[in-house]
């Protein structure tokens, strides 16, 4: 399994972005994808979280009503659509998949992508 991250970039607090992950050499028709970030010198820190099948999203606390969770099952893709950006969503954002139920623990997660860098400044 590999997953590719991508759509990260410099946006101004309260811009928007979306990034991707698309996954190959698996079909996501189960399991779980996680994203999560880590900021300059800090533990990394779970974001959300999505049920390949039915769909069903989470998210932590401190991106809840701003980031959005989805999938494309034909391109076996999810997206994180950030809205209302601010600096301390700086970081590089990763997305990983498990199977069985949802954890928010990163730990859990077996496939990673690389990351992708998303800055939030003005």
């Amino acid at each position: 399994v590999q997953l590719q991250a991508s759509g990260g970039g410099l946006v101004q607090p309260g811009g928007s972005l979306r990034l991707s992950c698309a996954a190959s050499g698996c079909t996501l028709s189960s399991g779980v994808m996680g994203w999560f970030r880590r900021a300059p010198g800090k533990a990394p820190e779970y974001v959300g979280a999505i049920i390949w099948s039915g769909g069903h999203t989470f998210y932590d606390d401190s991106v809840k009503d701003r980031f959005t969770i989805s999938r494309d099952n034909g391109e076996n893709t999810v997206y994180l659509q950030m809205n209302n950006l601010t600096p301390e969503d700086t970081a590089v954002y990763s997305c990983a998949v498990k199977s069985g139920p949802f954890s928010r623990y990163a730990s859990d997660y077996r496939y990673w992508g690389q990351g992708t860098l998303v800055t939030v400044s003005s």
